[in-house]
C-alpha cells in the first residue's frame, strides 16, 4: 500500500476497542498504539507524586515533563513511563479513574496529542482512544 492510514479506534470503557485494534494492527502489518495507556500513564505520575486531580495546573506541568513511551516487546506493546516499564501497574482502578480525570484537562491533552500525532505522522498506525488531529475513526458501541 502505497499510502498508510492512520487508524483511530474510540469508544466507551469495555467496548473491544484494544482486541479489535490489536486485530486491526496486524491485519494491515500496522503498529498498534494504545494512546489511552498516554494519559493511564499520567493519571499514574499524578498518584505517585501525590498531585492533587482536581488541579488542572499541576497536572498539565505534570504531564509536560512526563517522559511517556509505548515500546514494542517480544510481540508486546509495552508503556514505559520515566524509563520505568508501568504497562501493568495503569491497569489498576485507581489509575483507571484518575486517567478518566486527567485525559480532560487540556494542558495534559495537549502533550498527548502532540505525541500522538508523531507517532502516526508517517501512517501505518492503529490508534486507540485517540481523539484529534487527521484521524480515521471507527466508533464502537
Amino acid at each position: 500500500m502505497k499510502d498508510k492510514l492512520i487508524i483511530a479506534i474510540d469508544g466507551p470503557v469495555g467496548s473491544g476497542k484494544s482486541t479489535v485494534a490489536r486485530r486491526v494492527a496486524e491485519m494491515l502489518g500496522y503498529t498498534h498504539l494504545d494512546s489511552g495507556a498516554m494519559y493511564r500513564a499520567v493519571g499514574l505520575k499524578a498518584l505517585r507524586e501525590g498531585v492533587p486531580l482536581d488541579s488542572p495546573e499541576r497536572l498539565s506541568e505534570l504531564a509536560s515533563k512526563a517522559h511517556i513511551d509505548l515500546v514494542l516487546r517480544e510481540g508486546n506493546l509495552r508503556v514505559l513511563l520515566d524509563g520505568e516499564d508501568v504497562t501493568d501497574a495503569i491497569r489498576s482502578p485507581e489509575v483507571s479513574h484518575a486517567a478518566s480525570v486527567v485525559a480532560v484537562v487540556p494542558g495534559v491533552r495537549h502533550p498527548m496529542v502532540a505525541e500522538q500525532r508523531r507517532a502516526g505522522e508517517t501512517g501505518g498506525v492503529v490508534m486507540e482512544a485517540a481523539i484529534s488531529g487527521r484521524w480515521y475513526f471507527l466508533m464502537l458501541a
